[in-house]
């Protein structure tokens, strides 16, 4: 409790100092309250502007609120433009702990001590941020591996924090109705389980296992591999990668790297993740990026650090990709359809009318060339205009905005000229004729086919069964209504199987015409 209290007088301290209470205020329409606290804090000087101010006091209350305000710098919703922008200067600017902690966690998590487990092992870490840090070192066949080590006493610090985050958010919900409609507790409480879900390296491990299967055999993106008898909870170990981080672009030119393709490389791979798998890693940040430029892997992007990753289902996935594509054709009533056929905007919104806003938002922005548009300013400006109607924020898709914005940014980096919309709409336009097209329904019939090898051969006794009943009527009536409900269910089964056949069948014939006549 006495911990508690000083991490709180603490944080109050930094808030005062840096005038995060005159920034609250300002957003409220409470000039009496605001006058009364800049008369209690009468020898405050303020000068600097609030968005800097707010940075600061972030990164001086630690990692936990610097990871915080990363979430923030997402949320153009719910931040003005200049704190976003500020917000998303932030680092992981934290400093090593101590290599005897790490030999200590390393002993304790696998059974013997790094010196033993390894034929080599750097007691200097390479690289260290809020959650762990990272120690090289050579497997006893000679690999070389990275290992990452969880910085000790993390998870109390989190919950701690968080306890008096989700606080502050129900405080927020309180004094300013309008908040209600962003979610900050539902946001915290993201924010919560994905930093206890980091917390956990194991859970990391199998994720990058995951991401590295479902790009196994591309040419676009590597993921290490786990080494699985040398990881655990706190404690992963896995393949070194070699490749010269994505920030450093002079030195990938100078290697030959071809920069445009880089730049369309890194929004295929976003799409395929976030459309095709569903799968998607969710810090995509330059640190976390490197470019190989061995022979063999020449020009491919590694992924580092798969402690946050985000997943859609088909709804969410089906539901962006009409927006996406509804945004690139410039069709702002589809636009306005699907959000109020996904619930995101109340039922009885006039369609003619948020179609009106959305066109007004919008059009100003496709009046320019496409290389020019940003589609952070068009998520900026929706949200924006998603006040008006009530348009509820979905935590769930908070990663992937961040993402987006990530990948967004990263390009422009690597080539200024990146339209991404053009880039994107090829790949989502073949997404889409993938899902509703003859392809979608064949693989679909391919995931069902387990399914009718248990129903067709049941058809033949299904039939007999149908058969002998009518040639053998019941007399009494009682019976006779417990029968024909029976007779009714078979009946409609063996409808429903006949009818599996009859497509199956009907799907082969014309997958088989098609093959034939060369198209698929």
């Amino acid at each position: 409790m006495i911990l508690k209290f000083l991490r709180l007088l603490k944080i109050l301290t930094v808030a005062t100092r840096y005038g995060l209470d005159e920034i609250a205020m300002s957003g409220l329409h409470v000039p009496r309250t605001a006058r009364l606290i800049n008369g209690i804090f009468f020898w405050r000087r303020i000068t600097s502007p609030r968005a800097i101010r707010l940075r600061l006091a972030l990164e001086e209350l630690g990692p936990i609120f610097v990871k915080f305000g990363q979430v923030l710098s997402t949320r153009p919703d719910l931040m003005p433009p200049d704190i976003v922008a500020e917000l998303s200067l932030l680092q992981d600017r934290v400093p090593p702990f101590d290599s005897e902690l790490a030999v200590a966690q390393i002993t304790r998590s696998l059974g013997a001590p790094p010196d033993q487990l390894f034929a080599h092992f750097e007691r200097t870490p390479v690289a260290s941020a809020s959650i762990a840090q990272v120690h090289f070192a050579t497997l006893k066949n000679g690999k070389e591996v990275a290992i990452k080590v969880l910085r000790p006493g993390m998870k109390s610090t989190i919950d701690e924090d968080l306890a008096l985050m989700q606080m502050a958010a129900g405080l927020i919900e309180k004094v300013w109705p309008d908040s209600r409609r962003l979610k900050p507790r539902e946001v915290v409480a993201e924010f919560d389980k994905y930093l206890h879900d980091e917390l956990d390296l194991m859970r990391e491990a199998a994720q990058a296992s995951q991401l590295r299967r479902n790009f196994a055999g591309s040419s676009l993106l590597m993921v290490p591999e786990m080494y699985w008898d040398y990881c655990s909870s706190s404690v992963i170990t896995m393949e070194r990668m070699k490749g010269i981080p994505i920030s450093q672009t002079d030195r990938l030119v100078a290697a030959g790297v071809d920069m445009k393709k880089l730049s369309s490389d890194g929004v295929e791979i976003f799409f395929t993740q976030v459309f095709r798998d569903g799968f998607f890693h969710a810090d995509m940040h330059p640190g976390n990026i490197l470019v190989s430029v061995e022979p063999e892997t020449f020009g491919r992007y590694i992924a580092l650090d798969f402690g946050i990753v985000g997943t859609l289902n088909d709804f969410d996935k089906d539901y962006l990709s009409q927006n996406f594509l509804a945004f690139f054709r410039r069709d702002y009533k589809r636009v306005a359809e699907a959000h109020i056929e996904s619930g995101w905007a109340p039922r009885d919104t006039r369609v003619d009318e948020l179609e009106a806003a959305v066109r007004a938002t919008c059009e100003p922005i496709f009046d320019r060339p496409l290389k020019d548009i940003s589609f952070g300013q068009v998520l900026l400006r929706l949200f924006q205009t998603s006040r008006r109607f009530n348009v509820e924020v979905q935590p769930q898709l908070v990663l992937l905005q961040k993402t987006m914005l990530n990948i967004e940014g990263l390009g422009r980096q690597l080539d200024p000229d990146l339209d991404l919309w053009k880039t994107a709409k090829p790949y989502l336009e073949r997404w889409m004729a993938e899902q509703v097209g003859w392809r979608g329904l064949v693989e679909r019939l391919r995931n069902e086919a387990p399914h009718y090898a248990k129903v067709i051969p049941q058809l033949p006794r299904l039939v007999h069964h149908v058969l002998e009943r009518k040639a053998h009527p019941i007399a009494d009536e009682g019976e006779l209504m417990a029968a024909l409900l029976i007779e009714q269910r078979r009946t409609n089964r063996l409808l429903v199987f006949l009818s599996c056949v009859a497509g199956a069948a009907a799907v082969v014939a014309i997958g088989l015409h098609i093959a034939g006549s060369g198209v698929l």
